[in-house]
C-alpha cells in the first residue's frame, strides 16, 4: 500500500481556532491519518501522513473550506510509521517568531516570490544574489544550497539576534529559504522592515526546488521534522554528504537530540560517537571542554 505525506501551510484570517482544531481533529481521526498540524487566529500549518487514498481525500475536504482553496500542496512518499500519533494545537503563531517590535502579516504584504524555475534560471544565467536559509542551523548542516548564508540560529525565533550577521547583505539581492515555505513568509518579510532593499522568498520551498531539480544546486540532503528525519531526491552516490559531526567532525548526515533533558537540542552527531558515548551525547552548547560529558548537578559543564 502506498504512503504519502503532506506538508502545507496557509495564512488566513481564523475567527474561531479552536473549532478549526476540533474540525481537523474529526477528519483526520476519519482518515486515519497521522502527523502535526498548528492552528491560530493567523492561520494553519501541517504535516500529515497517510495512505494515498486518505490524504488525496483529505486535501479534497480542505478545498471545500473557502479559506484554503489554493493551498500549495507538498506530497512526498513515506513509512507507513512516519508519524507515531495524531497533534493538533492551537498557537499564537503557525510558526513561533515571538517578534513584536514590527507587524509581521503574510496577508497583507510579503516578499516577491520566486518560482522554483526562476532561481534554476538565475543559477544557470550566474545571476548575482545571496540565498539566506532560513533554517536551524543542524538542518542547514546536512543540506543547504550552495554559497549560502546560515544565520546560526538553532530556533526560528532566534532570527533579530542574527541580523548582526546578516545586515551585510541589506543591499543585494537576497533570497530566503526554509523547507516548505512557512518561516521565509514572515522571515522575508521581516527583512524587509530591517532595511533590506530586495527580498525574495522561494515559493514551495526547498522541497518544491528539489522536486523539480534533484540534485541541481543544493548540496546534501533536505532535513524533516519526522520519522524520515531526511528527503532524497537523488539515487544513491549522486550526490554528496557534507553533514559533520559536531564531536569528531567525520562525515554523517545523522541528527541527534542532545542528552541533557533540560536542553534536548538536536545537532548533528554521527554513529560511532552515539556507539563510543553508550547514546549519551550532547550538544555543542552542553558539551564539556573534555568531550566525556560528566553531568554537573542535573546539567553538564558549558563551553567557555
Amino acid at each position: 500500500m502506498d504512503f504519502q505525506i503532506l506538508l502545507y501551510y496557509k495564512y488566513a484570517t481564523i475567527t474561531d481556532p479552536e473549532a478549526l482544531k476540533n474540525a481537523q481533529r474529526e477528519l483526520c481521526e476519519r482518515l486515519n491519518l497521522k502527523g502535526r498540524i498548528i492552528v491560530a487566529h493567523e492561520g494553519i500549518n501541517g504535516t500529515v501522513g497517510g495512505t494515498k487514498e486518505a490524504t488525496e481525500q483529505y486535501i479534497e475536504e480542505m478545498k471545500k473550506i473557502p479559506h484554503f482553496t489554493d493551498i500549495h500542496w507538498k506530497k512526498s512518499s513515506g513509512p507507513e510509521d512516519t508519524f507515531p500519533r495524531l497533534s493538533i494545537k492551537v498557537r499564537p503563531e503557525i510558526v513561533t517568531t515571538k517578534i513584536t517590535d514590527v507587524e509581521l502579516n503574510p496577508q497583507k504584504e510579503t516578499a516577491t516570490h520566486l518560482k522554483p524555475e526562476e532561481l534554476h534560471t538565475w543559477y544557470r544565467e550566474g545571476k548575482s544574489f545571496k540565498v539566506i536559509d532560513m533554517r536551524n542551523s543542524y538542518e542547514i548542516g546536512v543540506g543547504t544550497f550552495k554559497d549560502s548564508v546560515d544565520p546560526e540560529t538553532m530556533n526560528f525565533r532566534d532570527l533579530p539576534a542574527s541580523l548582526e550577521k546578516l545586515k551585510v547583505h541589506k543591499n543585494e539581492t537576497v533570497l530566503t529559504v526554509c523547507t516548505g515555505g512557512v518561516r521565509c513568509e514572515k522571515a522575508s518579510q521581516y527583512l524587509k522592515t530591517q532595511g533590506f532593499k530586495d527580498v525574495y522568498q522561494l515559493d514551495g520551498g526547498i522541497v518544491s526546488y528539489m522536486e523539480k531539480y534533484p540534485g541541481k544546486d543544493f548540496e546534501g540532503t533536505l532535513y524533516v521534522f519526522d520519522k524520515r528525519k531526511k528527503m532524497d531526491f537523488c539515487k544513491p552516490g549522486e550526490r554528496d554528504v557534507i553533514g559533520k559531526c559536531s564531536i569528531c567532525l567525520n562525515t554523517t548526515e545523522r541528527v541527534e537530540n542532545c542528552a541533557d533533558d533540560e536542553c534536548h537540542l538536536q545537532f548533528i552527531c554521527c554513529d560511532d560517537c552515539i556507539s563510543k558515548y553508550d547514546g549519551m551525547v550532547y550538544c555543542k552548547e552542553c558539551n564539556n571542554t573534555q568531550g566525556e560529558f560528566p553531568k554537573v548537578s542535573g546539567r553538564v559543564t558549558k563551553i567557555i
